[in-house]
């Protein structure tokens, strides 16, 4: 027989294009249009409807860059359509390719109830089936013109990412405005069509099975008149019957299918679109919840339901009423999908706290999974996280995209830094927006890792990113291959219920022990230095109020702030999104963030204020406030106190040019390039610069990535690198020693200071930046033979190595940590610990002359300057605070992370002020100070061991007490644990190494 293959199958693509698509609807008439543009932001749904419109014609342009356009479109069902299935077809001027990137849309009815969002794969609305001849259609659109930022030609500057930058051009061509006939059977027909032709593309060439659609396909394509397609579908579809009833094989890939629109909480368009993104995707879901009966969708973020149920009340009606019906399915107990590299302890903690909490409130439902699609790498802290807030499970994909190695896993236990293991599965899809394309589905069960072991995964099924949403076309190819011979069976469930299968059929999947660490979109632990900035204050800021207020109510009766404390938490955690934090968004975005981060500030400045003075009372007396976790100065962790005298520091020239500070524990030499060549540590009678090297190093690198310009840094940065040590000025005073240095459009500002008794090196940076397209490091040489080095994570630290042995080292070249970074050899290390910055890279390398030691250089990454999505990205003034950190074991990393995040307030008044609960050991580290978010006054105490061992000690509350309780991150006791001992007010502990623990104390 001869191969006629491509012939056939060429002939099905063009009959599809050109026929049997087109008479989906054959017949149409015009609606009139008419449209409002709204002068400013978006107004309320009534509003919009009460606007008089002018009328506008198809083919016109409309809609500024984020402006909102109110189009009323009105009509007549002819009276020949009665009794067929009629539908409004609402073409805001979309390209297909573009779902959730481009201008949207949200359908009301003249009461104002919604009816479904409009993108550009859902541009239909139903108005009838059976239609009546002689209705009247009356309908309004809300659209948005957002404006297209990722183009087909990616990654471009523009100015459309802000709208104070945009410009007032109209971005879109009004396309079409018409009622329309739909042709189930056509419908079907071509749903039928792509299925087999989708199928039988991925089959291989010699499979009886292809030949076999081919074949059938070939016989249906002669069935259909092109010239009366209409009439002709049905006997087409019977043609096919055979082919797609034939059952899939008993060993076939099983996929659950679970209805997903990924919705960024901002990305490429504002926060205040994301509002409306949802309510558009929620009121799509809900619509076809109600259409299809086998469908059903998982959202996530409680932070965007909580939107639905604040803005648009209508929806929220239909989505509870889904969520009821175990429809509409809560997913991944997260305020927001956030960042995991970046947040601290707490913020992560609070991420469940708030998601869980709020599901549990409205639903009384629990997810027992974290959801993170789209998250940028994972900390290998976060297991032990989702463990203590009473989940057990984990989805993500993202991982996927790593550049260098194939993660060897799809389904795994993920182990973190204290032992936890999370049952974690990675979609073998390789997408969090699969359409049900067979390509898709062939590609997840060729791609499985697990074969033989297991036979489950998971499809998150819907256009996602800027949200739309699983479409009807998706849900009907779903059910043509729930069960076909050649593809994947594929049915709808819940993420429970395959996370029940997955696990059941694998009881003993492989272990993933550590991080896991996107080899991708490295540059997002420094892109938009203010936001991580203002992330990094804000966490402790947060610390300091509720630490402060809460021994502020139990001593003096403070009225805690609950309700302040609750809304400036979830503004936190909202800014955590993996495309806020990360730095990744448009200039909008981040220039709103500095503001909300500032504001922050000032009201969680006040709270501290009054509850340190309602503590201190009257009087003169200068005290300092410790809110870190370690005593300092005489003044205890969580007290206040008077400062100690602690010695002196002296400044003196250095002979060979430049100056010298000491301060009896160190001395640093710092020379006429301003440039620190030596940092020798007195009590251990060694150096810490490497020979020849020098320290504070601010190191210049070109940045141009291939691609994802805020996201990526690319390995070959660093094959052009420019030291700054040119000098504008070189002083020293009482302040310190002042370099400034000038480079290309920029001036760095720095004073390098030593503080009596205090063994560490400040360096405070001023930038006032205005590069493009470069990288900005600081460089410490360090003279330390360390084969990996530690950095600070949630909740403990976490090893990596300083060598590239493998390729999954050498794809770290760019690495998070949180307060520290620490290296050491034996009885003695070094730190390097700052008060803002997360990205660093550590490199060794052995000297060739001299004592052919080994030189470790830790660098951290302050400043870049990437021009897309924000053509802008960080320029202007910034401020960073580091200490170097001689002689440092990973207690003093700790220690000193903490203080330099933490540093005192100074407060005149009458008594010092003894902490509300102390720990006899500085291994055991309290991350939280609190009363009970159910008002009842209870006193919550969370803490972890952070040196990496064992620890015992006893954690004391130094005020009355009924009684405690372990509980989880909920607040909620634990039931698999016994009540720990009470001895006088102490609570005897016993922690492995990282072990997270909550504590309730019930006041007397």
């Amino acid at each position: 027989m001869h191969d006629d293959r491509s012939l056939v199958e060429a002939r099905l693509r063009r009959v599809l294009d050109e026929r049997i698509r087109p008479a989906v609807y054959p017949e149409s008439v015009p609606l009139d249009v008419a449209v409002w543009h709204a002068p400013g932001e978006p107004v309320p749904v009534d509003e919009g409807l009460a606007a008089e419109p002018e009328p506008i014609e198809v083919g016109a342009r409309w809609g500024a860059p984020w402006g909102t356009s109110w189009f009323r479109v009105t009509g007549t069902v002819p009276e020949e359509w009665a009794g067929r299935t009629v539908e409004a077809l609402l073409d805001l001027g979309f390209d297909e390719n573009m779902p959730g990137f481009q201008c949207e849309g949200l359908v009301y009815r003249p009461d104002g109830s919604p009816v479904k969002g409009l993108n550009p794969r859902n541009q239909w609305v139903r108005v009838g089936a059976p239609a009546e001849g002689g209705e009247q259609v009356r309908l309004h659109i809300e659209a948005a013109s957002n404006p297209v930022i990722l183009d087909y030609h990616p990654f471009r500057p523009t100015w459309l990412g802000d709208k104070e930058t945009a410009g007032r051009e109209p971005q879109y061509t009004l396309t079409r405005m018409d009622l329309a006939v739909f042709d189930e059977t056509v419908w079907q027909l071509v749903i039928d069509l792509e299925v087999l032709g989708e199928l039988m593309a991925e089959l291989p060439a010699d499979a009886q099975r292809r030949h076999e659609i081919l074949r059938a396909v070939e016989r249906a394509l002669d069935a259909v008149d092109l010239q009366d397609v209409n009439g002709t579908a049905a006997q087409a579809r019977a043609r096919l019957a055979d082919v797609l009833s034939t059952p899939a094989a008993p060993s076939a890939h099983r996929i659950s299918a679970v209805g997903h629109a990924h919705i960024d909480s901002a990305w490429l368009w504002p926060l205040r679109e994301t509002v409306r993104k949802v309510a558009r995707t929620t009121a799509n879901m809900t619509a076809l919840i109600e259409d299809e009966p086998d469908f059903v969708f998982a959202m996530s973020q409680a932070q965007q339901w909580a939107w639905v149920k604040e803005h648009r009340p209508e929806v929220w009606a239909r989505v509870k009423k889904a969520v009821a019906e175990g429809r509409f399915v809560p997913a991944g107990g997260m305020w927001v999908e956030s960042d995991t590299n970046m947040p601290g302890s707490e913020a992560m903690a609070r991420q469940f706290v708030h998601g869980k909490r709020f599901f549990l409130e409205e639903f009384g439902i629990e997810n027992d999974e974290a959801w993170l699609p789209d998250t940028f790498g994972f900390a290998a802290g976060l297991p032990q996280i989702i463990r203590a807030a009473g989940s057990t499970r984990l989805l993500t994909q993202k991982i996927s995209w790593s550049q260098t190695n194939k993660f060897p896993h799809h389904t795994f236990q993920w182990e973190g830094i204290d032992g936890t293991r999370i049952f974690t599965h990675f979609p073998p899809v390789d997408t969090y927006n699969c359409s049900m394309k067979g390509s898709e589905l062939a590609h997840a069960s060729r791609n499985f890792k697990d074969k033989g072991r297991a036979r489950h995964s998971l499809a998150p099924t819907g256009w996602g990113d800027g949200g739309g949403g699983t479409t009807r076309e998706m849900v009907a190819k779903a059910a043509r291959v729930r069960d076909l011979e050649g593809s994947a069976a594929v049915v709808w469930e819940t993420p429970e219920q395959f996370f029940d299968k997955a696990e059941a059929e694998y009881p003993d999947p492989p272990v993933w022990v550590g991080e896991l660490y996107l080899e991708l979109h490295r540059a997002t632990l420094t892109s938009q230095a203010k936001t991580k900035q203002g992330n990094r204050r804000s966490e402790h800021l947060l610390r300091e109020a509720e630490l402060w207020a809460a021994t502020a109510a139990v001593r003096t009766g403070f009225p805690y702030p609950y309700e302040e404390l609750d809304r400036i938490w979830k503004t936190v955690l909202l800014h955590q999104f993996h495309d806020i934090l990360p730095g990744s968004s448009i200039a909008w975005v981040h220039r709103e963030a500095r503001a909300t981060y500032e504001r922050i500030a000032t009201e969680l400045a006040r709270i501290v204020d009054a509850a340190q003075r309602a503590l201190a009372g009257e009087g003169d007396r200068p005290l300092l406030f410790n809110a870190a976790p370690h005593g300092r100065g005489g003044v205890p962790a969580g007290g206040a106190a008077q400062e100690q005298p602690s010695g002196e520091v002296t400044v003196s020239d250095r002979p060979e040019g430049g100056h010298v500070l000491a301060n009896g524990l160190l001395r640093i030499e710092i020379d006429a390039r301003g440039l620190v060549v030596s940092a020798y540590d007195l009590d251990a009678d060694r150096e810490t610069v490497a020979p020849g090297a020098a320290a504070n190093l601010l190191q210049l690198h070109p940045d141009f990535p291939n691609m994802w310009d805020a996201w990526d840094v690319d390995a070959f940065y660093r094959n052009a690198v420019t030291d700054l040590t040119q000098t504008d000025e070189l002083t020293a005073g009482e302040e310190g020693v002042r370099i400034v240095r000038s480079f290309g459009s920029s001036r760095v500002t720095q004073v390098l200071s030593l503080a009596p008794g205090e063994r560490r090196l400040l360096i405070d940076t001023e930038v006032d930046w205005h590069e493009t397209e470069k990288f900005l490091k600081l460089a410490f040489p360090l003279d330390v033979h360390a084969e990996r080095y530690a950095s600070e994570t949630q909740f403990g630290h976490f090893h990596r190595p300083t060598h590239t042995n493998t390729s999954w080292e050498a794809a770290k070249f760019e690495a998070c940590n949180h307060r520290f970074t620490h290296l050491d050899e034996p009885g003695w290390g070094v730190a390097v610990v700052n008060d803002s910055t997360y990205g660093h890279d550590v490199t060794r390398s052995v000297r060739t002359d001299g004592d052919r030691g080994t030189t470790t250089t830790v660098r951290v990454s302050l400043l870049r300057a990437p021009r897309f999505p924000d053509p802008e990205t960080d320029q202007g003034i910034h401020h960073f605070r580091h200490a170097l950190v001689p002689g440092a074991g990973i207690a003093d990393a700790v220690r000193e992370g903490w203080r330099i995040n933490l540093p005192e307030r100074r407060v005149t008044g009458g008594r010092e002020v003894a902490p509300l609960v102390t720990v006899d050991n500085d291994a055991v580290v309290i991350t939280a100070v609190k009363l009970a978010d159910d008002g009842s006054g209870d006193v919550v105490v969370r803490f972890h061991e952070a040196h990496g061992g064992r620890a015992r000690a006893t954690l004391t509350a130094n005020f009355e007490t009924r009684g405690v309780m372990v509980t989880d991150l909920l607040e909620r006791p634990l039931t698999d644990v016994a009540a720990p001992a009470l001895e006088e007010n102490g609570v005897p502990l016993r922690l492995r190494p990282f072990e997270l623990t909550t504590l309730r104390f019930t006041r007397a």
